[in-house]
């Protein structure tokens, strides 16, 4: 019931001035890893939309109207414990949320590794979330954004896969299909919510880790995508949101990732709330986690 309100509610704010476009990453023959198979993608809803299986990766772009568009764009990756993907929960009503703001929300329906159809999984979604940037900065003029205030956001697992994108941003994982991908993969600044950060810490999800790695990844699997150990002067500015009783992804997730970025002189924000537990989303509902939207505008502000 308090998602049906709340969807209501947003609907009715931000209907005015957002539309979606859904645009493929890859052209159909050029879609890395992939492997022919039998293999259906699944959309279930129940109280939120969940996909799985996903076969042909997109991002969904939401924009806001151009009076009120500030320039800058999210690319949001919603969670699922690279099992599904929470897409209007952690997507879609995130999208048409920053909308309301004037900043443009594009939704990465990326590939998860647990499907059949794709070879060396573990580098799928990093795939997919490198040709999302570039292809959205490569649009940059269609979509009316600045492209050098692109962001990435991410919710627990996809805050891992944000994370990855921030840390990972020049590595070499796919070969350039075209111009798009000649330019930047590199997120302008990181919203991080809840994330998943670590695979060597007692912290760990684990369902992300072996999901992602499998059950036996070796060390330096292990340690690369352990973004914490892979912050570096160049990460994007970064925005930090977790809540302290958080049962599922613990609190040190985001502790680790914000004392990396302290040491590598990148400038960071945490915001650590006392209760909320794990996945919360937007958070409006609560009177104390409904604040931290607000704390992100600000913080955004202050990057210009």
């Amino acid at each position: 019931m308090n998602k049906l309100i709340f969807l209501t509610v947003l609907t009715m704010s931000v209907n005015a001035f957002s539309q979606d476009t859904i645009i493929s990453l890859w052209p159909k023959d050029k879609i890395p890893n992939y492997v022919a198979s039998d293999e259906k993608e699944e959309h279930v809803i129940e109280d939120i939309l969940r996909i799985s299986k996903v076969q042909d990766p997109t991002i969904e772009v939401y924009l806001p109207s151009k009076k009120n568009a500030t320039g800058q764009a999210m690319v949001i990756f919603p969670g699922g414990g690279y099992r599904i993907l929470a897409y209007d929960w952690e997507g879609i009503d995130i999208a048409k949320f920053l909308n309301s703001k004037g900043i443009a929300g594009i939704v990465v329906k990326y590939r998860l590794p647990s499907t059949v159809s794709q070879t060396n999984p573990q580098d799928v979604p990093l795939m997919d979330a490198q040709r999302a940037l570039r292809l959205v900065r490569s649009k940059a003029e269609e979509f009316h954004i600045d492209p050098n205030k692109i962001g990435a956001m991410g919710f627990s697992a996809g805050g891992h896969l944000a994370s990855t994108l921030g840390t990972h941003f020049d590595e070499k994982v796919y070969t350039a299909i075209d111009e798009a991908d000649k330019l930047s993969a590199r997120p302008d600044f990181l919203t991080l919510c809840y994330p998943v950060i670590t695979f060597n810490q007692s912290s760990t999800h684990k369902g992300s880790q072996n999901n992602l790695l499998g059950k036996n990844p070796k060390l330096a699997t292990v340690d690369r995508f352990s973004n914490e150990k892979q912050v570096s002067a160049n990460t994007p500015p970064t925005f930090l949101l977790h809540a302290t009783d958080d049962k599922a992804v613990p609190v040190e997730n985001s502790l680790a990732f914000y004392k990396a970025l302290v040491k590598n002189n990148v400038p960071a924000a945490l915001h650590v709330f006392p209760t909320g537990g794990h996945g919360f989303a937007l958070g409006l509902q609560d009177p104390h986690l409904r604040t931290w939207p607000e704390l992100l505008f600000g913080w955004l502000e202050g990057l210009e």
